[in-house]
């Protein structure tokens, strides 16, 4: 799929301006829900979480763990469940679905890892970044059955899911369920002035 028939790079991108150098590909990622329903294939899964994989961590500790299922696949159907029902509605038709999971405390001397959630957003950072340049659609989601995930999932004490993430050959925005529809743009951002401070953070 070139970038004019890919949704991804079509959608409108007119709330996005850049204020600064920072390399396109940032404004550029965004998180749609639109997606086609064929399943990725291991070759692309394995290129998401090689990425993953290359994120900095505290102490190079790596906490993160993909944890994955494929549409078809038995392991599918116990995944998808974890989802709460706003979010089943479109991600019934991403290519995979990926747990990204946190080990809690250090392995080395099995102290708390204060920088787990920190560390498991890195990496998913760079699974984002990797999804945009190959293509994909990749949305993250907070939506889920917390409590059922260790269960599902069978973590150990130490570890604890910090997002479920679809990831998906995108489609057009209209065979999207009506109600998301609408919200099938790249949000906005709030001016870097209201977020880079000189020394100190303002009172207000």
């Amino acid at each position: 799929m070139s970038d004019n028939d890919n949704p991804l790079t079509r959608a409108d991108f007119s709330q996005r301006h850049a204020e600064a150098s920072a390399q396109d590909q940032f404004r550029m990622r965004w998180s749609p829900r639109s997606m086609s329903g064929q399943p990725l294939t291991m070759e692309q899964l394995q290129a998401l979480c090689e990425a993953g994989r290359w994120a900095p961590s505290c102490f190079n500790s790596q906490p993160w763990r993909f944890i994955y299922a494929l549409p078809g696949t038995p392991q599918w159907q116990p995944m998808f469940d974890l989802l709460m029902d706003v979010n089943q509605l479109w991600a019934a038709n991403a290519g995979a679905l990926v747990a990204l999971v946190a080990r809690t405390h250090f392995e080395a001397n099995d102290a708390p890892a204060a920088t787990h959630s920190f560390d498991a957003g890195a990496a998913w950072m760079s699974m984002a970044l990797q999804a945009q340049t190959m293509g994909l659609a990749a949305h993250a989601m907070w939506g889920f059955h917390h409590d059922q995930a260790a269960q599902t999932l069978n973590l150990g004490e130490h570890f604890a899911t910090q997002a479920m993430i679809a990831f998906g050959h995108p489609a057009p925005a209209d065979e999207l369920p009506e109600p998301l529809r609408e919200r099938e743009i790249p949000s906005p951002r709030k001016p870097l002035e209201q977020l880079m401070f000189a020394g100190t953070h303002p009172l207000s």
